[in-house]
């Protein structure tokens, strides 16, 4: 019995970065870093939480 394996490729074609339109990389973020860091949200959604909790306890 013979069991035939084929690989996918990793990728699909066409996504490498060398062939992509140059256009598009000029549409790509300018920058890596998130636009909002994640412990900003994270302490901006407990800053609210303990203000909630504050106002509830004291009306």
């Amino acid at each position: 019995m013979s069991v035939s394996l084929t690989m996918e490729p990793a990728d699909p074609p066409g996504t490498d970065p060398a062939d992509r339109d140059p256009r598009e990389r000029q549409l790509s973020r300018r920058s890596s870093a998130p636009s909002v860091s994640p412990w900003l949200v994270i302490g901006v959604i407990l800053l609210l939480g303990a203000v909630i909790y504050v106002a509830s306890a004291l009306f």
